[in-house]
């Protein structure tokens, strides 16, 4: 009898050896979770004889990973937090006294870095003629071979994840690229005796939802705007390049701006469906004349400045954001004469909503100080963005970050 259960002994043992080097030989050859959960299953089944098996494993959420000789009602009627968190150790079906668990024999929980990475039910054990069932008696071993199954289940779950992830970073990294060629760079920008444009663009996240352009019309006539889709990232970006390929297209010097902006609301609420709206301000300048022509449809207010005669004042007079309603209610075009010097700083709502450590926004009175202090536009926004700590790291910028200034100039 010694010798019998000393063969037993060293038989179980050998098997747990041969065990375990097959299952770190399946992860060395780097098989599929499918594959592994395969030679798991056969593992317990066909080498430790055990009929039913249900393997529960958390992710994102509790899941079924395997489930073999238990029928749907079975395992539908376990529900993992309730009954099944509750188990630190192996624990007899029996004892648990839960009804769901009841057609089970043991259930096995299995941690890693201290918290439950799974939980193994299994009934209808093989019991031998003669003593324990090995089953019984190596539990342990069984909770051991699930944990490094578990483990190496996880660990492939979250490389293919850190590639998708990397695959998703890559594709932005591209539509940032291609959104950078569709807004314009500033030192393109019409500059010359008569006005001097500058922008700046910052999105929250690598791409965005703000827009500027400008636009030479004709030998005396400038076009520029600013605007912001609602909601932030990819699906904002969408938006503004549709906003922009529509806009160039549309913005000729034959368009009044009433027309233009009409025909802008129809081409968002069409594209959106009215999921997205879109504020902006858009203006015409004439520099013979020196008419600035303007809508603003719902934006931030641009502030103007006139240093001569200290006088500031900002524009207003437009309509609703576009696509905010199936038709614009009203529609009014306001007009700025530019009869002296004249600065003019439009933004978008990541700018005017900057808050300071108590919580109270800045960005608005920081526009109106500085630009009576600064003497021309680009010194104005180099200033804001120093004293606003502009930056994708600065936890109070919570939106894209988008100006667009001009100075007019007038000529003796």
């Amino acid at each position: 009898m010694a010798n019998k259960a000393s063969l037993r002994r060293l038989k179980f043992s050998n098997f747990k050896l041969d065990t375990i080097l097959d299952v770190t030989r399946a992860i060395n050859d780097n098989l599929s979770i499918k594959r592994l959960l395969e030679q798991f299953e056969s593992v317990l089944k066909d080498k430790l004889s055990i009929g039913k098996i249900l393997l529960f494993s958390y992710a994102d959420e509790w899941k079924t990973l395997l489930s073999s000789g238990v029928s749907n009602e079975i395992k539908d009627a376990i529900d993992v937090e309730n009954d099944l968190q509750i188990f630190e150790e192996i624990t007899t079906a029996t004892s648990a006294q839960i009804d769901s668990l009841m057609p089970f024999d043991v259930i096995i929980p299995v941690f890693h870095n201290n918290r439950a990475l799974a939980y193994l039910i299994i009934g209808d054990l093989d019991e031998e003629t003669e003593g324990m069932s090995p089953t019984i008696r190596h539990l342990h071993f069984i909770q051991t071979i699930t944990n490094i199954i578990l483990v190496a289940v996880e660990n492939k779950r979250l490389y293919k994840e850190s590639l998708e992830q990397e695959a998703f970073r890559k594709e932005l990294e591209l539509a940032s690229k291609l959104q950078t060629m569709l807004i314009p760079n500033a030192d393109t920008a019409p500059r010359n005796n008569k006005l001097y444009i500058d922008a700046y663009y910052l999105p929250h996240y690598i791409i965005g939802g703000d827009y500027y352009d400008f636009l030479t019309l004709s030998e005396t006539e400038v076009g520029f705007c600013i605007a912001d889709v609602s909601g932030k990232g990819i699906s904002g970006a969408l938006v503004m390049s549709n906003i922009q390929a529509n806009l160039r297209a549309l913005f000729t010097p034959d368009i009044s701006l009433s027309k233009l902006v009409y025909r802008l609301n129809e081409i968002v609420m069409h594209n959106t469906r009215g999921d997205k709206f879109v504020t902006m301000f858009i203006a015409k300048y004439n520099t013979v004349t020196r008419t600035l022509n303007y809508i603003n449809a719902g934006h931030n207010p641009p502030v103007y400045y006139q240093p001569e005669s200290k006088k500031m004042g900002t524009l207003t007079q437009g309509t609703t954001g576009l696509a905010m309603l199936d038709e614009l209610p009203f529609l009014n075009e306001g007009v700025l004469q530019i009869d002296e010097p004249t600065r003019l700083l439009c933004f978008t709502d990541g700018l005017a909503e900057i808050c300071n450590s108590d919580r109270e926004e800045i960005g608005l009175k920081a526009v109106e100080e500085t630009i009576v202090e600064k003497d021309n536009i680009t010194d104005l926004m180099q200033s804001l963005l120093t004293d606003l700590a502009i930056s994708r790291t600065n936890p109070r910028v919570f939106d894209d970050v988008t100006m667009l200034g001009v100075d007019f100039f007038v000529e003796e």
